[in-house]
């Protein structure tokens, strides 16, 4: 995962109403401190003695002394409500496969914590701050990543995230591999809590498997839509194309947020480049395909739908999203669905489906630099062309992850398969759509490193034109770490290259695009 934003970097407190994505991506990478806001453990303090006295007092309350899902007409006995806790988090922790990676892993501890810290659970502080133990110590839980239907929350992989706050079920070792919890705890000086009446369930009750794995994908699909622009317009000054359709009169007649700010990046990108000029008159196509032409439209779309994901993530990850609610103010204990995954769920979805197309208009982009009969360049872009293959398996490349965005994209949302003896009967596998979209994300960052490396060989095939002071800036960057294709050699190393130093090599680039 890339740089998070430009949040302040320190401390993050907690109150659970203004944690920002920003601050979700800062923990995500780790060693970043949090602690309770004082106004935050008051409240916490005061829904806490309301499940207390409802524990007391013995009224049947949902989560606190009744069973679970279609079991909730079951009494549980004082003397066994603890254990009932217990017993939750054992038997919903029924993941399976491969785990969630750890800066997922550290998004879901700072995200339950927050939700917890708003004070409506009705918990313990001392819960929230185990949670935060766990992320400054770096003591991650092993979590699955298959096992929710993203309904009555992410039951499963929350079940797995909470299990070493007891001392039980496993933790990410140094290696990679899990190890027992227990052991981990004592290492770090730290005992198993006893779980009090309503913590279990309000732990693994929420979304914040689904919302961890968006709000990371939204962290980084903010760079992909700025490095869809800029590579972009290398590509159309390697092929020639024109910064008319960039003209900002033309985007004033469709002023869509995200085409006016992409039109103006293309446009600033391209300014002052010989390569332009060289065929500014005499030209004898009238018109750009659409993949240069219509860049503005296509990755202005994509900016648009992820500014509402955005807005959306700007809820979700300060919601209470477990049940029963506590309400201290009048001593409510409320029984309702805000765990149903389907705001996330959804925005998940929409947000792969603008990704993808980041990467099928750069893939046709590419296709047109390796297409001799469209660009005039040397055919797949290398000299001695047949002796040499040069960029046509890695358009095919291209092709592949493209297709695969396809398929990832159909919406996991539409889908409902009702659990818990039908009580509960519709779910939004948002958890899934979560999943994919991180793939998603992965294969247009491919993608559009393979076009960076087809752009910058094809400026190298135009020389002694000179593009444009940021985009030749680029292009020196560039080939410090490629060099530039003499002749056939193995290509995947040079993908990869290329794939890190969008990664982590073009923030200086990207300070001057909207």
């Amino acid at each position: 995962m890339s740089s998070p934003g430009n949040r302040p970097a320190g401390p993050i407190v907690l109150d659970g109403s203004s944690l920002a994505l920003e601050d979700v991506g800062r923990a995500a990478l780790g060693g970043v401190a949090c602690s309770i806001a004082p106004a935050a453990r008051e409240r916490m303090e005061a829904s806490r003695a309301v499940v207390a006295r409802v524990a007391r007092e013995g009224e049947a309350v949902y989560g606190v002394n009744t069973g679970f899902g279609d079991l909730a007409n079951v009494r549980i006995a004082p003397e066994k409500l603890a254990l009932l806790q217990e017993r939750l988090l054992l038997s919903h922790a029924a993941g399976m496969g491969e785990p969630l990676p750890a800066d997922a892993v550290r998004a879901m501890l700072l995200l339950r914590a927050n939700a917890l810290a708003r004070g409506h659970s009705g918990v313990r502080p001392a819960l929230v701050e185990r949670l935060l133990a766990f992320l400054e110590r770096d003591l991650l839980p092993w979590v699955p990543s298959r096992g929710s239907v993203g309904a009555s929350g992410d039951l499963a992989p929350l079940a797995h995230l909470a299990l070493p706050v007891i001392g039980r079920g496993r933790v990410m070792g140094l290696d990679g591999a899990p190890r027992p919890a227990a052991d981990a705890l004592r290492k770090a000086g730290l005992e198993p809590l006893v779980l009090e009446p309503k913590e279990g369930i309000a732990l693994i009750n929420g979304t914040q498997g689904i919302t961890a794995l968006l709000a990371l994908a939204a962290l980084e699909a903010r760079r992909l839509v700025r490095l869809a622009d800029l590579v972009g317009a290398f590509s159309a000054d390697a092929l020639r194309g024109t910064d008319t359709a960039f003209d900002p009169r033309l985007h004033a007649l469709r002023p869509h947020p995200g085409q006016r700010a992409s039109a103006a990046n293309l446009r600033s990108l391209m300014a002052g480049s010989a390569i332009r000029e060289s065929h500014r008159r005499d030209d004898v196509r009238v018109q750009d395909p659409y993949c240069v032409r219509c860049m503005p439209q296509v990755h202005g779309a994509a900016r648009d739908l992820l500014a509402d994901v955005e807005r959306r993530l700007a809820i979700e990850i300060n919601a209470v999203t477990d049940n029963p609610l506590v309400f201290p103010e009048d001593g409510a204990v409320l029984s309702g669905g805000n765990f149903h995954g389907e705001p996330v769920a959804l925005a998940a979805d929409v947000l792969a489906l603008g990704v993808a197309e980041l990467a099928s208009i750069s893939e046709r982009r590419i296709e047109k630099l390796t297409n001799s009969a469209f660009s005039a360049l040397p055919p797949f872009l290398v000299e001695e062309a047949g002796l040499n293959s040069g960029f046509m398996i890695a358009q095919v490349t291209a092709a592949a992850l493209v297709s695969e965005n396809k398929t990832l994209c159909h919406p996991a949302s539409v889908d409902s398969i009702p659990t818990s003896a039908d009580k509960e009967d519709h779910v939004s596998m948002g958890m899934w759509g979560a999943i994919k979209l991180r793939q998603v994300v992965t294969n247009a960052r491919r993608v559009l490193a393979i076009e960076l490396l087809a752009a910058a060989q094809g400026i190298d095939l135009l020389r002694p034109l000179q593009s444009s002071d940021p985009l030749e800036a680029l292009h020196a960057d560039l080939r410090e770490r490629v060099a530039p294709w003499r002749e056939d050699r193995e290509m995947a190393p040079d993908l990869e290259a290329a794939e890190a130093f969008l990664d982590d090599g073009l923030d200086p680039h990207l300070v001057v695009l909207e």
